[in-house]
């Protein structure tokens, strides 16, 4: 149905060209209140210059580099016992040849047990964590994040005394409540950008704090291989954990919940985040009011699940195992293979911030659909993966199996599906399985076959998963996903409703990617036609849909008091 939208006051219109398109320009019956009302508009486009042009002045604020941080500190501890178990559990020679025997006598079942034990936390916590972070139960939002960091190192810090009471029963005490508390680290930062990243700076924001996840990997394989060939095998434990309770400190003395809350912040940029913000509505999905059914039946969903399960598979398998896998069957030492570890990881995160511009430029350009782009690159990407995989499973040779292992996960890189909530929740099973299954294929080395099987699996997985997601898969808005007819009230700012101008073709613009990343999405505003600012500051659209033929609804914008704020107060038509 078409969408009639109107507005406050009375007006004659006149009609203009622009492109391809039609707007009527409504205006007062009186010249002299069209004068006025012209230089009214003429303000309020100055103003809106003024606030663009303070976009980039503050923006590298300290929350930002502090999240960064943060997601570095928790991703580089996932790596301290990939590394330090290769010296806990075997003989080995340090960088100056002296052998030294191992400390613990574990099974491979034991050993599966302390390093999945991890998950069943993570697992945990990732719904309900999400739940916690929306309105009205997110005025702590912040405090939530640093305590899912400041916890998991201070845990980390309890590791070594956990192991030295040779229980694997205490280790996976430990290492659930790490995952339990780190489940909450990305729904809280999320629940952060709500309150503090303005919609044109979101994107940027975002990819810079959730970055860190990927320099996490880069810098603690080779971190925690040094510091346990040349120190101890502990020495990873306390030097993240350390890491992390400072951490802590400073998140907490220097972030505030809301930008009305910091008492340093400048009143320029406490004013452009909170008008170009808005206001946070309060009416927020319940348990009750999310179609589970239609959710967990929808195909495209599991294509998304079978994916993203596919893809932490293999990042869950390298991360944990990676350096044991170049000790045993490449035969390099721990203090060698820690800086080699990290490259395909690098290659990685580059392979990502390149992958995002081109599929944003194929989907901008209208040069393929959103659907055609995430097969394309989805499907591209993990099945590279999976070939350079069987590389690896076969190949005898150490520089063919590292560049194998480069080009593997660099082309991961390119997948588009997002970490996110329920998906990242069954993404997370791959951690609890994997580790079952590499150390009974791999127990102690003994079998020379077992790391072939290790590469093979996780080939065939890869290729299960793209296979799926290559039939199933959609980036079209679901029926399902579509909001309830119902009366809702929504405060635009003038900066957002200027924007709606500049996104008269609809669509959706992407913030960041990566398989490991995380999805931002902004939405357009309405497409707008015909609008008019009368001297209520009133603006009256008369629009196309350009999400779908079912948009109905009826839209009124209004100034209060002349302030900056349009408020849409939106009536179903259907």
């Amino acid at each position: 149905m078409n969408t009639q939208r109107h507005v406050a006051g009375s007006s004659t219109s006149t009609t203009t060209r622009k492109g391809s398109g039609t707007q009527k320009l409504s205006g007062s019956t009186s010249g002299n209140a069209w004068a006025s009302q012209t230089d009214k508009n003429e303000n309020i486009k100055i103003e809106l210059n003024d606030l663009n042009k303070n976009l980039n002045e503050e923006n590298d604020r300290i929350d930002t580099i502090l999240a960064n941080l943060g997601f570095l500190i928790v991703f580089g501890i996932r790596c301290n016992f990939g590394a330090a178990k290769n010296h806990m559990s075997r003989d080995f020679y340090d960088p100056w040849g002296k052998k030294h025997k191992h400390s613990f006598n574990w099974t491979s079942a034991e050993l599966g047990v302390m390093e999945s034990s991890f998950f069943y936390g993570y697992l945990i916590t990732q719904i309900p964590a999400g739940f916690l972070v929306k309105p009205p139960n997110s005025l702590q939002i912040s405090k939530m994040f640093g305590l899912a960091i400041g916890g998991a190192s201070f845990l980390n810090l309890l590791l070594p005394y956990s192991f030295h009471s040779h229980s694997d029963f205490m280790v996976a005490i430990v290492q659930i409540s790490q995952g339990l508390v780190q489940g909450l680290a990305y729904p809280a930062m999320h629940g952060v950008w709500r309150y503090w990243a303005p919609p044109l700076e979101r994107s940027k924001l975002a990819t810079t704090a959730f970055t860190g996840s990927y320099a996490g990997a880069v810098f603690g394989l080779p971190i925690s291989a040094w510091l346990v060939s040349y120190t101890h095998w502990s020495a990873p434990f306390y030097i993240y954990g350390i890491a992390g309770v400072l951490w802590s400190i400073f998140w907490f003395s220097l972030t505030f919940e809301r930008p009305a809350f910091h008492p340093t912040i400048s009143a320029k940029e406490k004013e452009h985040i909170e008008t170009s913000i808005g206001q946070v509505s309060q009416t927020q999905p319940t348990l009750s009011t999310i179609p589970w059914r239609a959710i967990l039946t929808s195909r495209p969903v599991w294509a998304i699940i079978v994916a993203n399960f596919a893809r932490s598979w293999n990042f869950y398998l390298l991360l944990q195992n990676q350096l044991t896998y170049m000790r045993d069957v490449l035969g390099l030492r721990i203090s060698d293979s820690g800086f080699i570890a990290a490259l395909p990881h690098a290659v990685m995160g580059c392979v990502v911030l390149l992958g995002g511009r081109m599929a944003d430029y194929l989907r901008s350009n209208k040069i393929l659909s959103t659907t055609a782009v995430r097969k394309i690159f989805n499907c591209g990407g993990f099945g590279c993966e999976a070939l350079f995989l069987l590389v690896v499973a076969y190949t005898k040779s150490e520089r063919t199996a590292m560049t194998a292992l480069i080009f593997a996960v660099g082309c991961s890189g390119f997948a588009i599906s997002g970490f996110n909530g329920f998906s990242n929740g069954i993404g997370t099973l791959a951690g609890l399985i994997c580790p079952f299954v590499v150390e009974s294929l791999t127990a102690k080395g003994s079998n020379p076959n077992g790391w072939t099987t290790v590469f093979l699996l996780a080939s065939m997985i890869h290729f299960t998963g793209i296979t799926f997601y290559g039939v199933y898969a959609s980036g079209e808005l679901q029926e399902w996903a579509e909001p309830k007819d119902e009366e809702e009230k929504v405060v635009w700012s003038a900066e957002q409703a200027s924007e709606a101008r500049r996104f008269e073709e609809g669509g959706k613009r992407k913030g960041s990617y990566g398989a490991v990343g995380t999805s931002i999405n902004i939405e357009p505003l309405p497409k707008i036609r015909n609008y008019s600012l009368g001297q209520t500051g009133g603006i009256q659209i008369d629009s196309t849909n350009p999400f779908g033929a079912d948009w109905g609804d009826s839209h009124n914008y209004y100034q209060q008091n002349g302030g900056g704020n349009f408020n849409e107060k939106r009536d179903s038509l259907r």
